[in-house]
């Protein structure tokens, strides 16, 4: 298919939205009302497969936990093929979810579902048609600086291979290697089992190809700001390996230094001196055209929790500019980007009718979040309103809340037109949301950097329901040579940030301020960390199973086992009035 045709059926699937959404619920059930799940809440309807009104009545709406034991027994290989678990169709693996806030990630089950895959099919080349209709291909500059990380692949009990949904291509045969051809790297690099030494590597292939580079993609703007400190902390062992056309003896994986030191094509110390020399100077912004001059665009997730890094990239980035990416969760498809050119505060995504059958649950920000019990569908949204995002998907979750909140701000045709909000609060007891915090952190990097030239890195925050009254903790790191170690720099620092209490508890949302008034909540405890904690942080994480390509650090930790090990880096704690 042309992408005229793609973007054409994309558009047509928008026209009747509530059609296809009956079309879509309809082909789900004719295929799977027989599993095990859905047979104790259809029991007693003899019409098969049942109307949309009858299912949202007799299924109830259903979390992870409704589906772990299911997922556990299909991951031991404990499946009576008579009677199927979620889907009829065969399991072919395990995602990991991208989620961060707990150290061990979900397992998402993946079913070789045709209708899936097609659904997923149109999305991701509706998403390649959209880029390739802003920036056509060139031939004589055709190279992808790609920052791939196939990720190590675990194995469950009952020999199902456990991946990131987004390396699945990598993975699923050499096939679909083609369409890393545009990679600046080799397929060693990608495949390769140190994360930092991917990345050193990556960048080296990247610096080497510099002339043929059309774009820079990475999933998350976090990947790529850590791109661009590995560049700050390495330029002068980047130009000493272009120079002598072999990779640093750090890198230490066989296949990825050969593979590496072929596409070096031996010593290359012209281009070595023009990045020294543009390096030497120190002026990362608009690094990025400086040393790939024919570049015209980045892409990256930036939107949500990420939104933090958008700023910071944007530096980097200088006139480059830095495309959008699509609304994709490791469950289904959602939405996608029409408009990739906008910043994350304009991001839209139309809905996709077919990738799912959708339900909203009206949600507000004041202190209970919930409005209604009962969900709308897709006719029944109303642009300004917010909602969380349930799904009925095609590869075994029903009535299933994804976790996402999400405004409805207007329509695509008869499709709804939403932008990301943040993550679902997870129980009624958590006091902030990931928004609040993030509005809270950008008063704290404005107070700093215009008191003490302080640049905030990272941050997370804990709530300690052990303590009474409860206590939010927050922690942040701040960047290295802004560090504050001296003694007459700390107490400096504890003034100021004593100074913040009140306006950082208007940031904090209703929820918070209510119960502060009540006393059922301590004044907000702000910890300083060690540069590197989150650096450590992200490598525990890889270590006990999260995918490199998709992590992204918590800013809600629900987990004791990371709170514990960023406490145990923590420089200064500072209890805020307010």
């Amino acid at each position: 298919m042309t992408d005229k045709e793609i973007l054409r059926m994309l558009e047509d699937t928008t026209k009747e939205a509530s059609r296809h959404q009956l079309e879509t619920l309809r082909s789900i059930l004719e295929r799977q009302a027989g599993v095990l799940y859905l047979r104790s809440h259809l029991q007693g309807h003899d019409e098969q497969p049942v109307d949309a009104a009858t299912f949202r009545r007799a299924v109830p709406l259903s979390s992870y936990d409704d589906y772990v034991d299911h997922i556990n027994r299909m991951a031991d290989g404990l499946v009576d093929h008579d009677l199927p678990l979620l889907s009829v169709d065969t399991l072919l693996c395990f995602f990991y979810s991208s989620g961060t806030s707990a150290m061990k990630p979900k397992l998402i089950p993946y079913f070789d579902s045709k209708l899936s895959k097609a659904a997923s099919f149109m999305a991701h080349q509706g998403s390649a048609s959209i880029l390739r209709r802003l920036f056509p291909p060139r031939t004589s500059v055709s190279k992808i600086l790609w920052f791939l990380y196939a990720d190590n692949i675990a194995t469950t009990k009952g020999g199902f291979k456990v991946m990131a949904a987004s390396t699945y291509p990598i993975h699923s045969g050499a096939t679909n290697w083609s369409q890393f051809l545009s990679c600046s790297s080799p397929r060693e690099v990608i495949l390769g089992s140190n994360v930092e030494h991917q990345m050193y590597c990556h960048l080296l292939c990247g610096l080497r190809n510099s002339d043929f580079i059309d774009g820079i993609r990475v999933p998350y703007a976090i990947g790529l700001i850590k791109v661009f400190g590995l560049l700050e902390s390495k330029w002068k062992q980047l130009c000493d390996d272009l120079e002598c056309g072999v990779p640093s003896l750090e890198i230490s994986d066989v296949a990825m230094r050969d593979s590496v030191t072929e596409v070096l094509g031996g010593p290359q110390p012209e281009l070595s001196r023009r990045i020294r020399a543009i390096c030497e100077d120190k002026n990362w912004g608009g690094i990025v055209s400086k040393l790939w001059p024919n570049v015209r665009f980045i892409r990256c997730i930036t939107t949500g929790s990420l939104a933090q890094y958008y700023p910071k990239l944007k530096q980097y980035a200088g006139e480059v500019p830095v495309l959008g990416g699509d609304y994709f969760a490791s469950e289904c498809c959602v939405g996608i980007n029409m408009d990739i050119t906008q910043p994350p505060e304009r991001t839209r995504f139309i809905l996709l009718p077919t990738a799912a059958y959708f339900e909203f649950l009206p949600f507000s920000s004041d202190v209970t979040n919930v409005v209604s019990e009962e969900t709308v569908d897709i006719s029944g949204v109303e642009a300004g309103k917010m909602y969380e995002v349930i799904v009925t998907t095609y590869r075994g979750f029903y009535r299933y809340h994804l976790g996402d909140i999400v405004r409805v701000v207007g329509f695509y045709n008869s499709s709804p037109l939403v932008e990301f909000v943040m993550r679902a609060p997870k129980a009624p007891s958590e006091v902030v949301t990931e928004k609040d915090l993030l509005l809270a952190i950008e008063y704290f990097q404005s107070v700093l950097r215009n008191a003490m030239a302080v640049e905030i890195t990272e941050f997370s925050s804990f709530l300690d329901l052990t303590l009474s009254p409860k206590l939010l903790k927050v922690y942040i790191e701040v960047k290295e040579e802004c560090m504050f170690l001296p003694e007459e720099k700390i107490e400096e620092l504890v003034v100021i940030l004593k100074g913040c209490g009140t306006s950082i508890g208007d940031s904090l949302g209703d929820n918070y301020n209510v119960q502060r008034k009540r006393g059922e909540i301590d004044p907000l405890s702000v910890s300083i960390v060690k540069p590197g904690s989150f650096d450590a942080l992200s490598q525990l994480a890889i270590e006990n199973g999260a995918p490199a390509t998709q992590y992204k650090p918590p800013k809600i930790i629900r987990s004791h086992q990371i709170v514990d090990f960023i406490e145990k880096r923590i420089l200064v704690t500072v209890p805020l009035d307010g």
